[in-house]
């Protein structure tokens, strides 16, 4: 996939961004995130995989969560963030 320079961020930019919200995520968000990222590279772990009853069931709880309005927005983050 190929973004015009004016789409495109620097490695110092998104290192930042990455910096200023991975302490906003919960341990279990961040090791989510660590093994997200892990996939990208094809990086071997140790973990399985999970089954799509287990993805659907963890699917349906994230759902509910959002329902439920136990979500932080953008600006919530952003807000947060000046504050450091």
């Amino acid at each position: 996939m190929s973004y015009s320079n004016s789409y495109q961020m620097t490695a110092t930019a998104i290192k930042k961004q990455l910096d200023n919200y991975l302490p906003l995520l919960s341990l279990p968000q961040q090791e989510l995130l660590l093994q997200m990222a892990k996939s990208l590279l094809h990086v071997e772990t140790k973990d399985q995989r999970v089954s799509v009853k287990q993805y659907n069931k963890e699917l349906k709880a994230s759902e509910k969560q959002i329902a439920e309005g136990k979500f932080t927005t953008q600006a919530d983050l952003e807000k947060e963030s000046e504050k450091w």
